[in-house]
Parts: C-alpha cells; sequence; structure tokens
C-alpha cells in the first residue's frame, strides 16, 4: 500500500470511492476532482486521472453529471489550453449516454472548452468528435451508430465550423443536413434546436443556399415536435439574412406555421410571434403578418389564444394606431368574454399596455369598457391580473391627460378625474370586499398609488372606509397589509391630515372584543409613531398603548412592550423615565413568560439609549 506522501495516493482513493456501492462517496469524490488534480500535478492529470475517467463505467446518472460538469472547467488542471484536448474523449463518452441531462451537461462543456482552444486544434482535435474523418479512422458522434451520440453532436457544429479549412467546412455543411434528415425524430429535434447557433456562423452566401435548404426540409417535417423549433429557427435566421432575403424566405414560412395542423406549432408561433415580426424586419412586412395573428387570436384551442393573448401589447407597439385598432381591438374585445378563464387572464396582464398605442379616444371608448369588463370576472386570477397593472392604468390616465383636473372634450363627454371615479373606482370599491383575500390583498397594495393620483378629498369620500375595514379582516395578511397601509396614506398626505383622518378611528379600534384584532391596533400605531413625530405619539398613542398594557390577553402584553421599543426612540427621555419605564419594569413582572422576556429586552433598549444619551 503506498503511502500517503505518494503522488499515486489521490488517485488510488479515487479509484476505491468511485467503485464504492454507495452513490454518495461516488458523488463526493467526482466533486474533489479538482482537489485531486492539484495533488497530481498537470502532467499525471493528463496521463493518469483523466484516461481514468475515460474509462470509468458508472451507470449512475447522477455522478456521471457531475462529471460532465467537472470536467467542463478543467482546463486549468490539465496545463492549460494547449493540453485542453486530452478532455475530449471523456466528454464524448458521456455525450453518447441515455439519459438527456448528461449529454446535454457534455455538450455544454465541450463547447466550453472548444470555445478556450486553438484553432489548430480544434481542427485536430474538436472536429473529429463532430465527424468521421479520412484521419480518424474509428466511428465518431455524428456517425454514431447509437442516436443519442448524433443528438449531442449536433449541439457542437457551431464550435468546430469557424476554425475548419474550407473542404472540411462544406463536409461539416453536408452532415449537418444529414442530421436534419436523419431517421430518428430526436436528431432531427437537435438539429433544429441548434440550427440558429450553426447558421451564425456559416458564411453568408451558403447561408443563403445550403442552410436555407436544411432550414426547409425541417419546416416540413412530418413531426410537429420538429417544426416547433423550426419555429424558433425563424427569429434565428431572420436576424442573419438580409431584409429581402428575410422577406422571401422566413414570412411565408411564419405566415404557414400560424396554419399548421398541429395546436403546439401554432402555439409556439403565438408565443414568439413578437420575435419573429422583429426578423422579418420593415414595418410594411409585419403588417403582412395581422392576418396571421388574428388567426392566433381566434384560434380553437385555448393554449394558442393563451400565447396570443399575452403578446397583444408586444404585437401593437409595431404596428401603426390604425391597423391595431382596426384589426387587433375587436379580437381582444372577443378575447375578453372567452369561454377560458386562463385567455381572459393573460389578456387581463397586457391589455392595457395597448392604450398608448391606440390613442386617447380609442382608449376611452372601446379599451376602457373592455378593462373594466375584466375587473369584474368571475374569476380571481383574472382580477389579480388587472389589479397587478393598476399603476398602468394611472400612468395611461397621466398619458392620455385624464388624472389632470383639465376637462378634455371627447365627442361630448367630459374626460377627467370624474372618467375615473365613474368607471374605475366602483370596481376597485367592490373588488376590496373580494371574497378570496388574495384579491383583497392585491387592491390594498395599490391604495397608496391611487390616493396620491386621486388625491386627498377623493380618498377620503371613497376610500378612506375600507381601509379602517381592512383592520379588522378575517385573514392576517389582509390585516397586516392594512395597518402598512395606513403608514403608506399618513406619508403620503401628511401628519395632519392622519391626525384628522386615520388617528381617531384606529384609535377606536383598541377595544374590540378580539384579541387579533387589538394587535393589529398596536401594530399600526407601532408604524404610524414614526410618520406622526413625537407630539402626536406622546399625546395621542402612547397613552393607548400603557392601557393596553392592563390587557388580560399575554399576547397583546407582550406586543405592548414590543411597541413601547418601537417607540422609545421617538419618545423624549424625560416621557420615557416617567411613563415607559414604569409600564415595562410591572410588565416584566408579568406571569406569562413571554411578557417578561419582551419587556426585559425592551428595558434594556431603555437603558442603552439612556446611556448613549
Amino acid at each position: 500500500m503506498a503511502s500517503m506522501d505518494e503522488p499515486l495516493y489521490p488517485i488510488a482513493i479515487l479509484i476505491d470511492e468511485l467503485k464504492n456501492e454507495d452513490i454518495q462517496l461516488r458523488l463526493n469524490s467526482i466533486r474533489r476532482l479538482s482537489t485531486i488534480a492539484r495533488a497530481l500535478g498537470e502532467e499525471r492529470t493528463r496521463k493518469e486521472l483523466i484516461p481514468f475517467l475515460s474509462e470509468n463505467n458508472d451507470d449512475e446518472d447522477e455522478v456521471l453529471l457531475a462529471m460532465a460538469e467537472e470536467l467542463g472547467v478543467f482546463i486549468p488542471y490539465v496545463g492549460g489550453v494547449e493540453h485542453a484536448h486530452v478532455l475530449l474523449p471523456p466528454l464524448e463518452t458521456l455525450c453518447t449516454v441515455e439519459e438527456t441531462c448528461v449529454r446535454d451537461k457534455a455538450v455544454e462543456s465541450l463547447c466550453r472548452i472548444g470555445a478556450q482552444m486553438k484553432e489548430s486544434d480544434i481542427v485536430d482535435w474538436f472536429v473529429p468528435v463532430v465527424k468521421l474523418t479520412m484521419r480518424y479512422s474509428f466511428q465518431r458522434l455524428a456517425a454514431g451508430e447509437w442516436f443519442t451520440a448524433r443528438v449531442s453532436s449536433c449541439g457542437l457544429f457551431h464550435i468546430a465550423y469557424p476554425s475548419a479549412p474550407d473542404q472540411l467546412k462544406a463536409e461539416l455543411r453536408t452532415i449537418y443536413g444529414q442530421l436534419c434528415q436523419d431517421d430518428m425524430p430526436m436528431v432531427r429535434r437537435a438539429a433544429a434546436s441548434n440550427l440558429g447557433k450553426f447558421a451564425a456562423t456559416v458564411e453568408q452566401n451558403y447561408l443563403k443556399t445550403e442552410v436555407m435548404s436544411i432550414f426547409d426540409d425541417l419546416t416540413q417535417d412530418d413531426q410537429d415536435s420538429v417544426r416547433l423549433l423550426a419555429v424558433e429557427g425563424c427569429a434565428a435566421l431572420g436576424k442573419l439574412l438580409e431584409p429581402q432575403d428575410c422577406v422571401a424566405h422566413i414570412l411565408p414560412v411564419i405566415v404557414n406555421f400560424s396554419q399548421d395542423k398541429s395546436w403546439r406549432v401554432r402555439y409556439m408561433v403565438a408565443n414568439q410571434l413578437y420575435e419573429l415580426c422583429e426578423a422579418v424586419g420593415p414595418e410594411h412586412s409585419r403588417e403582412q403578418l395581422v392576418p396571421a395573428y388574428v388567426r392566433l387570436l381566434r384560434d380553437n384551442e385555448a393554449e394558442v389564444r393563451i400565447a396570443a393573448a399575452g403578446k397583444v401589447t408586444k404585437f401593437c407597439r409595431i404596428l401603426s394606431p390604425q391597423l391595431a385598432i382596426q384589426h387587433i381591438l375587436p379580437c381582444v374585445k372577443e378575447l375578453s368574454s372567452d369561454s377560458s378563464q386562463h385567455v381572459r387572464s393573460a389578456l387581463a396582464s397586457v391589455i392595457m399596455g395597448m392604450a398608448p398605442v391606440l390613442g386617447k379616444e380609442a382608449t376611452i371608448e372601446q379599451l376602457l369598457p373592455i378593462f373594466l369588463s375584466l375587473l369584474k370576472d368571475e374569476f380571481p386570477d383574472v382580477r389579480l391580473n388587472i389589479i397587478s397593472k393598476l399603476d398602468q392604468v394611472n400612468q395611461t390616465f397621466y398619458t392620455l391627460q385624464l388624472s389632470k383636473l383639465a376637462r378634455i372634450p371627447t365627442k361630448g363627454k367630459v374626460i377627467g378625474i370624474d372618467l375615473l371615479s365613474q368607471s374605475l373606482l366602483p370596481a376597485i370599491v367592490e373588488l376590496a370586499e373580494d371574497r378570496h383575500w388574495r384579491v383583497r390583498l392585491a387592491i390594498i397594495e395599490y391604495i397608496p398609488l391611487l390616493a396620491s393620483q386621486l388625491g386627498v378629498g377623493f380618498f377620503d369620500d371613497k376610500l378612506g372606509a375600507l381601509c379602517m375595514q381592512w383592520l379588522e379582516d378575517k385573514v392576517f395578511s389582509i390585516r397586516d397589509a392594512a395597518a402598512n397601509n395606513l403608514k403608506r396614506l399618513a406619508e403620503e398626505f401628511g401628519p395632519e391630515w392622519a391626525m384628522q383622518h386615520i388617528i381617531p378611528q384606529v384609535l377606536e379600534k383598541i377595544n374590540n372584543p378580539h384579541y387579533l384584532y387589538r394587535m393589529t391596533i398596536l401594530q399600526a400605531i407601532s408604524l404610524l409613531a414614526p410618520v406622526m413625530g413625537a407630539e402626536i405619539t406622546c399625546q395621542q398613542l402612547l397613552p393607548v398603548v400603557i392601557n393596553s398594557s392592563k390587557d388580560r390577553v399575554p399576547n397583546i402584553k407582550f406586543n405592548v412592550a414590543k411597541v413601547l421599543q418601537a417607540l422609545i426612540p421617538i419618545l423624549d427621555q424625560s416621557v420615557v423615565e416617567k411613563t415607559v419605564k414604569p409600564c415595562l419594569v410591572e410588565l416584566s413582572e408579568d406571569p406569562d413568560v413571554d411578557v417578561r422576556y419582551y419587556a426585559n429586552q425592551a428595558l434594556q433598549a431603555c437603558d442603552q439609549i439612556m446611556m448613549s444619551s
């Protein structure tokens, strides 16, 4: 047995651990490969460790995945870039295993290594991993009998191609074309998925001819799983082609795909349509895609309509207002009453983004009614998605000059703050009492924003009572949000307003018979005190907290101690000494252990502040 000082020791230990039945032990040894490599040195790592890993026949996917990941960052341990090629054989073996995630990680590591290799080394060592050449008589990945090897090779072409000489490039293009016509759908899927990366490395003249020919084959594949991956290729290739070539070759493909017999392909088109439009280029070309998009918005499959509805704002932004109003807006109106709640939900999350595109008149007359109908939808997810975009609504009203008190005539109507009050606010008030607590919570989050937009007077009339009502909600998250909401409102409108409209109503609720609601009031006092300042806190808030220290419920009493601790920095020292400290001393002698603990914590805070001052 070799001693621990001998350099063979690390590799011997690794061999033993990699043969152990315990998967975790084998996995740990793989994770320590870099440590073992440093112990061995660069030369022994190249001559002993890497060959050993190449011959490792572990059948546990987790171990193989870890090995593929480790080898991807192993160049420094084998002596740098000039020796990087020694890492290729074990990764090549991993590219042939059955588990997809192992192959993907091996391909990722090969690409990482290949990106750092010298051009001559790529030709001599990396390209043979991708194909069978005259120089290498044995089979490599692209010519592998087991299809997994061919799947993996598709992800390597974009690394091998740029450094190859012309003759070898031609051979690589031919091989890629063969992979796109492979008998196995998985191979064709891999070829379609990687076509964009490979095409980005191909010269422009071959791109228009050979690569586009390969692309045409994929778009007509009998497997929809291949065709839907070719949709992504439309966007990738479109960005590489000249505008006129893109219109000639890519645009017809997109239109055909939007009518594909497979809903999965149509779904992919709907999901990628904005990117496809960007690839097509000029506005007049994009206009040709409007009928295709309208078809997708009215597709028979709900999944396709969901994807299309979610992109409606993005698509409208690249169109003229006239086209959006004429063709897209009628579809949006249909989708707002779609039979699928998920379609309506997708529409609700983006609809108000259309307003700047449509303009003032179309927004008020056509878009706002759709928005309001979604705001009252029977499904909470739809309402939640609308509420989550309330900031866009306010921004839209600003953009359209509706939030100003200026009165803007539009076809006999007077538009201004009244429009918000007459249409949007009743729906918001209704949602504030929604049976789903998450909807109520979402509304609370937007109350300060609405208050700042609508102003003090309007808020007092419509929303003030709701803010108090939420303090006594059955759900804790609502009560917690309501207390924070009062703080934000006090910050927005100032202490004087809060003293008149918030503080009296809050303090009245301290006598609620349920202790959980009394705890919420204590939390609200703690949050409001820093905003209100020392004088109001001392005169109005502190007496209520002190009185609550006599509460019969221990939870209330230890919360009093926590609130008093929070108030100490705000109050004058004399008030702390005369009022706060005696109360805390009394609580520190309470029978309940939690009350005593928090009271002592607060007393320590008192002492620290006194000492620091």
